[in-house]
């Protein structure tokens, strides 16, 4: 029998409202294991070449994990895949909360829906059985409301829901899925591919009781060590204390805080977005299943406190990014997000984007719906928010992403929309540390800021924290050479490796509490699996692998891997003041990067490659 998992993935065929269930063996589980890897098996088999993302051909998976809900802090995250709306590439976005672990005690490691409801429906599964239930009577709700009627509706109150809101059921691009109102998975428009499968919600109810671990005792023990030392391990500590919030003086002090969309890299209003401003409105933490980190944050300034308090992104996406130093304003903006279902990251950049181009005089006051808005504005980003949910005047073509609305709009507007592949990037400037750079140009999804752990804490003695990953020599933030090249590849192995098993960057090595052998143990003691760190950095070099030949069958190439153009210009103040990337040097860190990963000169992993990963499949 299997432990940790199911053996059952189900299957939605959402047009002719039918479902089946896929059952793979022991050796297809541990090729695959969960998140993007699993979902990745079932998009390029089931998803036609270049379909359009917002068709019904486009496939959307659920995917949990062999470890997810096994009770161990960090051990709940779960994936969202299809293509991505933005991109037309890859699409990946990773959400912790509850809902990964209910649907794993509810029977199914994963959900894959195919196709397109007729009309608007939501999914119910419910301690193995499965039922598609009419959503007319929540379509079109916010997400608070969406949620209190589902679970009025099916009389239980211990439901999890994950669901759109209105921004996704209008297939804004940046759209989200949220789960329990406080819990996105916020990157790549998954928002949008539910609304365009008129799918408004997944809901799961389960017994944990259904689990069964191979040595509960082992794993127990494992439990009490874990919190034990996330109570005493600094990083661990200041996380529980503080949030992610903490992020924002440091990118501040670092000079590397992207402001007024990435024109400048520090701003004069930073201390009131930070924790000395913040502090005075939290009210308390929330966390989620069985973690005891409980890094997410409450605030006293927004009426529907479910929704939760904004993060470090959603800080400088509505903050520093459209030069908004009013708290109360950046807060009801991240309320207002989670409400409509919308991703922060990509709004705050295309609104920021929007008030450069009206500083410039490429949008007009009419443009923008009769009054100029401009940097600094926290009435007019909330405005922008609302029309891009609503799809309302500009919002129309704001809700398209910042590449899609620049091309839309013309007259030199392509100029300030920064993207890599047509995914904005989150809030972090590569001219303080390359490595972020490499990231955000590899990433299969389009720019992402958690491609590879950020080099900054592992410089000097912290070198010795990324030992067990054979890196000796400290990853210097500006360089851009073989060290780094080779420091990114391995930090971008263990952060896939979290992906694919469920876990939590905050919880596991190389900076937070679970050490890389203690993480061996939980496996085993959850699956019966002997396995070693070797067995999961080739785990996470499989998942990397699958998303890239996703893309390479939709004609992505080394030209998509490249970095915005003023990331090749100078900071213009602060610590790092003229500090910028040198493109040559970058390229040849790609190119390297290629070379080291056994892909040729155009990002195309080859034939050995591919059988190395037990990936004969794709040859």
């Amino acid at each position: 029998m299997p432990f940790g998992y199911n053996g059952k993935i189900l299957i939605v065929d959402l047009t002719n409202q039918t479902w089946s269930v896929d059952e793979h063996d022991e050796a297809w589980y541990r090729t695959y294991w969960g998140g993007g890897a699993l979902a990745s098996w079932y998009m390029l088999k089931h998803i036609p070449p270049k379909a359009d993302p917002l068709d019904p051909d486009n496939v959307l998976v659920f995917a949990a994990s062999v470890l997810c809900g096994s009770g161990l802090s960090g051990f709940n995250r779960y994936t969202v895949s299809a293509m991505n709306p933005l991109t037309s590439g890859f699409g990946e976005s990773e959400a912790s909360g509850y809902f990964g672990p209910e649907l794993k005690h509810a029977g199914f490691d994963a959900v894959v829906f195919t196709g397109k409801a007729p009309k608007p429906v939501y999914l119910w599964i419910n301690k193995g059985q499965v039922e598609l239930r009419d959503a007319g009577g929540v379509w079109g709700l916010e997400n608070a409301p969406a949620l209190d009627a589902i679970r009025e509706e099916l009389g239980d109150k211990k439901v999890r829901i994950a669901s759109i809101g209105p921004a996704g059921e209008k297939m804004v691009r940046l759209a989200c899925v949220i789960n329990e109102l406080a819990h996105a998975n916020g990157r790549c428009g998954m928002g949008a591919v539910m609304g365009s499968k008129n799918l408004k919600a997944v809901v799961v109810r389960g017994d944990v009781e259904s689990m069964t671990l191979a040595d509960p005792d082992a794993l127990k023990e494992l439990n009490k060590w874990h919190r034990a030392r996330i109570g005493e391990h600094m990083p661990s500590v200041n996380m529980r204390k503080f949030g992610t919030v903490q992020h924002l003086m440091a990118q501040q002090n670092s000079g590397i805080l992207p402001t007024r969309n990435w024109k400048d890299c520090q701003f004069e209003d930073a201390s009131k977005l930070g924790w000395d401003g913040y502090e005075k409105v939290q009210d308390g933490t929330h966390t989620c299943y069985k973690c005891s980190v409980a890094c997410k944050r409450k605030v006293n300034n927004t009426s529907e406190k479910r929704y939760g308090g904004p993060e470090y992104e959603t800080l400088a996406a509505l903050g520093s990014m459209c030069g908004v130093g009013d708290l109360d304003a950046v807060c009801k903006g991240h309320e207002r997000c989670n409400a409509l279902g919308l991703d922060t990251v990509g709004t705050g950049a295309v609104v920021a984007m929007a008030m450069e181009l009206a500083e410039k005089g490429i949008l007009t006051a009419e443009d923008l719906g009769g009054r100029a808005i401009t940097f600094g504005d926290g009435p007019g980003m909330l405005e922008l928010v609302e029309k891009i949910a609503a799809r309302d005047g500009i919002g129309d073509t704001l809700a398209e992403g910042v590449k899609r609305a620049a091309q839309r709009i013309g007259k030199g507007a392509e100029e300030y929309a920064f993207h890599v592949k047509g995914q904005e990037p989150a809030f972090h400037d590569p001219r303080g540390k390359t490595g972020v750079g490499l990231g955000f140009a590899l990433s299969p999804t389009g720019a992402d800021h958690i491609e590879a752990p950020h080099e900054v804490p592992f410089q000097g003695e912290g070198v010795k924290l990324v030992n067990p990953l054979g890196i000796f020599v400290a990853p210097q933030a500006l360089d851009n050479g073989p060290d780094k090249v080779r420091y990114f590849i391995a930090g971008e192995k263990t952060w896939a490796m979290n992906n694919t098993l469920g876990l939590c960057n905050f919880v596991v090595a190389p900076l937070f509490s679970m050490t890389y052998d203690k993480l061996t143990q939980a496996v085993e003691a959850i699956t019966g699996w002997s396995t070693s760190l070797h067995e999961l950095m080739l785990v996470a070099e499989r998942s990397i692998v699958l998303a890239r030949m996703f893309n390479v069958r939709e004609g992505m190439t080394s030209k998509d891997d490249k970095l915005f153009r003023r990331m090749f210009e100078p900071l213009p103040d602060g610590v790092l003041k003229d500090q910028s990337i040198d493109p040559d040097s970058f390229q040849q860190a790609v190119d390297l990067y290629y070379a080291m990963m056994g892909w040729d000169a155009n990002g195309v992993p080859s034939k050995g490659t591919l059988y190395r990963l037990s990936l004969d499949w794709l040859v």
